[in-house]
């Protein structure tokens, strides 16, 4: 049998130039998984309207209906930040706000006006004026102008609002329903004004529908979140 010699140096240097590579692909690995995030909780989640979304969460089913995440929370709302401020601009009138109106000098038409369910008031001489969606500021330039039209020379038209919208509160509460508003009141304060927590409810996060221009709205919400006018607060069993 033929058995050719190599000398040991040329042995050496032929493994140690493997493990060099070897060592190589480590240190590449390494810094590829030292980039990486260590926790799912590192990856920012995509926003939708300016509110994370929720990431995929396991499949639950209650009481016959099939939901995802947990039970006790909103099922794929957007999140809301916590302590929010009312900070979305000009209040907008709807329906229910109650508003006084002063023309000067014009007795007959200075009283206080209802939005109704059709976001108008009724303005003697000028009839139905659309109040929905519009500032107080906005009101008043409608008003002034069709009064100023044939009706009274140079008008000077005031608009306040004298009693904003109320609020509902749904769910889990002793006392759902309509309830007055209160300047600045969080979800918190809504729950104290409808008599405080069921024996049944969650406290983690709540369900708030709100109407923009005609447009519903729903948000997850904690209970710091601050709420406005004519929102709908939904409060949700607890499931243990």
């Amino acid at each position: 049998m033929f058995v050719r010699r190599v000398a040991l140096p040329t042995v050496l240097a032929v493994l140690l130039t493997g493990c060099a590579h070897d060592g190589d692909i480590f240190s590449d690995a390494a810094r590829i998984f030292d980039d990486a995030p260590r926790h799912a909780s590192e990856i920012a989640p995509p926003l939708e309207n300016g509110y994370p979304t929720p990431v995929a969460a396991p499949v639950v089913t209650v009481s016959g209906e099939t939901t995802f995440g947990d039970p006790g929370t909103p099922r794929g709302l957007p999140r809301a930040p916590h302590a929010v401020a009312d900070t979305d601009g000009p209040y907008l009138l709807d329906t229910a706000d109650r508003l006084r109106i002063f023309v000067y000098g014009q007795p007959n038409l200075s009283r206080i006006y209802t939005v109704d369910h059709g976001g108008m008031i009724t303005v003697p001489l000028i009839g139905a004026v659309k109040a929905r969606g519009l500032t107080t500021f906005d009101l008043e330039g409608v008003i002034r102008r069709r009064l100023g039209t044939e009706f009274v020379r140079n008008p000077q038209v005031t608009v306040d609002v004298q009693q904003n919208r109320p609020f509902f509160i749904l769910g889990e509460v002793r006392n759902a329903g309509q309830f007055p508003y209160v300047s600045g009141m969080t979800i918190e304060t809504a729950i104290a004004i409808a008599g405080g927590y069921s024996e049944r409810a969650s406290d983690r996060m709540f369900r708030i529908t709100r109407r923009i221009n005609g447009f519903v709205e729903q948000i997850e919400a904690p209970s710091d979140y601050v709420v406005k006018p004519g929102d709908t607060i939904y409060v949700y069993e607890r499931f243990l």
